[in-house]
C-alpha cells in the first residue's frame, strides 16, 4: 500500500551539509500547488529541523521537480551557494539523468535515440510530440534501451538528454509505447494508486561544493509487484 512521505518515513538517499537527495514516492508533490497538499520540500524541512534540532526556519532550495505520479530521485540544496551551483549545473545539462519506465507495447527497436519537437498545451497540462518543428515547440531528445522483459511488460532504461515538460511520457506515447498507468498519454487504464510506472533511477553529477563525482541510485517502490520484478535478478 502506497503512503505519502512524512518526516518519519522519508527515504533519504544522500545527505550532507550542502545537499539532500530524496527518493520521492508517487503521489508526492515536490513544491506547493493549488491542491494545498503538503509538498515534499516542507516534509524535508521538517525532517532536517527535527534531526539537527535547528531553531527557526530551515533553508531548502528546490533544484528540479518530478511529475506527481512518478517516483525517484529529487535533490534539494541546503545552502544558497549549493542552490546557485546546482541550478547552473542543471541549466547547462551537466548532470546525467537515468529513468526507468515500464511499457506494455514493446518499441520496434531494442534501443534508439528519439528526437521530437514538443509543444505544450497549458490548459491540458500536456505536451504533444511532433516529428518536425512546429511553432512554439522545443526540441526533445532521449535515448532508450530495453533492459528487461516481463510477462506482459518491458522495462526501458532512458537517458534523458533534454528536460522538457512531460518529455518521456510524451515521446514514448508518440512511438506507441505509453507508460503503464499513464492515461493522459494513452495507456488504456490507470494504476490503482494513480501512479505511473516512471521512476527517476539514477543521477550523476559533480558535488556543488566538494567538486567530487556523485552517483545517486533510487530503489523503485517496494510495494509494487511489477517494480519488484524489474529489480529482481
Amino acid at each position: 500500500m502506497k503512503t505519502y512521505s512524512n518526516k518519519e518515513n522519508l527515504q533519504v538517499l544522500y545527505e550532507d551539509n550542502h545537499i539532500i537527495a530524496i527518493n520521492k514516492r508517487p503521489g508526492d508533490i515536490v513544491q506547493g500547488d493549488k491542491t494545498k497538499d503538503i509538498p515534499l520540500s516542507e516534509v524535508v524541512k521538517a525532517y532536517i529541523k527535527d534531526k539537527y534540532e535547528k531553531p527557526g526556519n530551515v533553508y531548502l532550495g528546490v533544484v528540479h521537480r518530478l511529475d506527481r505520479p512518478t517516483s525517484g530521485i529529487v535533490i534539494f540544496a541546503r545552502t544558497s551557494k549549493a542552490l546557485t551551483r546546482l541550478n547552473k549545473m542543471f541549466a547547462e545539462k551537466k548532470t546525467q539523468k537515468t529513468y526507468w519506465a515500464v511499457v506494455k507495447e514493446k518499441p520496434h527497436k531494442n534501443e534508439m535515440e528519439l528526437v521530437h519537437w514538443l509543444k505544450r498545451n497549458e490548459k491540458q497540462n500536456k505536451s504533444y510530440a511532433n516529428d518536425n518543428e512546429v511553432p512554439d515547440s522545443k526540441k526533445a531528445i532521449l535515448s532508450y534501451k530495453i533492459v528487461k522483459k516481463l510477462d506482459s511488460y518491458c522495462l526501458l532504461e532512458i537517458d534523458l538528454k533534454t528536460g522538457r515538460h512531460h518529455q518521456i511520457r510524451s515521446q514514448l506515447s508518440k512511438i506507441g509505447s505509453p507508460i503503464k498507468g499513464d492515461l493522459k498519454y494513452g495507456f488504456n487504464r490507470s494504476n490503482k494508486d494513480a501512479s505511473i510506472h516512471l521512476h527517476a533511477r539514477k543521477l550523476v553529477l559533480e558535488h556543488p561544493v566538494k567538486k567530487e563525482s556523485l552517483e545517486i541510485v533510487a530503489p523503485t517502490p517496494s510495494y509494487d509487484p511489477i517494480w519488484r520484478a524489474c529489480e529482481s535478478q
